[in-house]
Formats: C-alpha cells, sequence, structure tokens
C-alpha cells in the first residue's frame, strides 16, 4: 500500500499532527458548552459535587481546563447552570400536565408529571435532590417543590371554597400533598418498584380519601394508565 504523499514530497504518516489537525473537527462555541453541561450532568449525577472536578470534566470533553473556566467560570457556574435547567424542566412538565378539570385528575396528572421526569431525566433528578452548594444563585429542590406546590394552591384554593372549607389552608394542604409526591418519587428513584402508574394511584389515593378512607385497589380516573 502506498502512504498519501504531501504536496512537498513528504508521507503523511511522518506528519501525524498535522494529520490529526485535518482530522479534527472543531465546534463552535455554542456546541462546546452544551457538551461541557452534558458531562457535568453526567458527573454530578454520579459523583456529586464534591466528588466532581474540573480536571474530570475537562478530560471527558478532550480539551484544557482553561476552556470549562471560560464558559462558566469554574465547576460552580457549570453546576448552577445544570441545576437551573432541571429545575425549569421538571417545573415546565409538571405546570403543562395539570390541565384536567376534576381535582382528582390533577393529582394524578402532577404525580405522573413528577414520576415521568425521574423516569426519563433519571440524572436530573439525582442532581436536584442533592443539596445544592450555589443554592443562593439557583434555588434548591425545596424551593423547587414550593415552586409546584403553589400552582396546586390555586387549585386546592378553589375547592376548599367551593366545598365550605378555609381557603387560606389551601397552602398548607398543597406543600403537604406536592411533598408526599416528590419525597415517594425521591424512593422510588433506585426501587422502581412497583410500576409508576401503581405507584401513581397508590399516592393518589392516599391524597384524595385520606388513610381512613383507602380504597382496597386504588384506581386511576384519568385517561392514563401508564
Amino acid at each position: 500500500m502506498i502512504d498519501d504523499v504531501a504536496t512537498d514530497g513528504s508521507s503523511e504518516k511522518s506528519r501525524p499532527t498535522a494529520s490529526r489537525r485535518a482530522r479534527r473537527v472543531r465546534m463552535t462555541g455554542k456546541e462546546r458548552r452544551e457538551q461541557l453541561l452534558d458531562i457535568g450532568r453526567a458527573l454530578f449525577a454520579d459523583k456529586g459535587f464534591e466528588g466532581t472536578s474540573v480536571e474530570e470534566i475537562a478530560a471527558r470533553a478532550g480539551v484544557s481546563k482553561p476552556v470549562v473556566y471560560e464558559h462558566f467560570g469554574g465547576k460552580e457556574g457549570l453546576y448552577a447552570v445544570v441545576v437551573d435547567r432541571e429545575m425549569r424542566r421538571l417545573l415546565d412538565m409538571v405546570q403543562g400536565a395539570l390541565t384536567a378539570g376534576h381535582p382528582r385528575e390533577l393529582l394524578e396528572q402532577a404525580a405522573f408529571a413528577l414520576l415521568d421526569y425521574i423516569e426519563s431525566y433519571t440524572d436530573g433528578f439525582r442532581i436536584l435532590v442533592r443539596d445544592s452548594p450555589v443554592a443562593q444563585s439557583t434555588g434548591t429542590f425545596a424551593s423547587l417543590i414550593s415552586d409546584i406546590a403553589t400552582q396546586v394552591e390555586d387549585i386546592l384554593g378553589l375547592e376548599f371554597k367551593a366545598r365550605g372549607f378555609d381557603p387560606k389552608l389551601a397552602p398548607l394542604y398543597a406543600q403537604a400533598l406536592v411533598g408526599m409526591v416528590a419525597l415517594t418519587g425521591q424512593w422510588w428513584l433506585d426501587v422502581r418498584k412497583p410500576k409508576k402508574a401503581e405507584v401513581a394511584a397508590h399516592l393518589v389515593n392516599l391524597c384524595w380519601h385520606g388513610l381512613e378512607n383507602l380504597e382496597a385497589k386504588p384506581r386511576l380516573i384519568g385517561h392514563r394508565k401508564s
């Protein structure tokens, strides 16, 4: 086999550095930023903030440490963006799911939205449920739960008023309901049993009926069955 020869007559094999440069595809700044975010997200989920280093992030990306600092100012900046993205994703999923008119189905939709997020974005949820060292700029999982509870609070307030209950208690019940679903989600993250629809049904069973009136075999009333 004959080696490719450069215009100056030298063998390409004698110039590996030039050859590698020719084959290398340069990323745009936006592409590099997204690559670093994906790598950081995976490492933070696996090792946590403290267990992840800028050196490891840079090595995974095939760049030098200054590139990470150039895009995010350091590990803290990268982590803050990752957390903010995940919080927005989860909140959008919950808000987008609340479309039903019946309060019980709304509970089902909220439960499914959180379980869907855990199932589809496991790394993101693992990051959110850890204590954030940059909470001042990005918030925490607790603050995210409060944001979701605020959405539920308005619905509960209307129901309380219609049923003759004190609507001022709606924020308390909203926090309790959403917190219960969120903590159950943390547990289900690792065990993944029973199936998602069954978990949602039992959560709504407890929320809707209370311990005194639990259904022996809870059912879902919405259109989702899985």
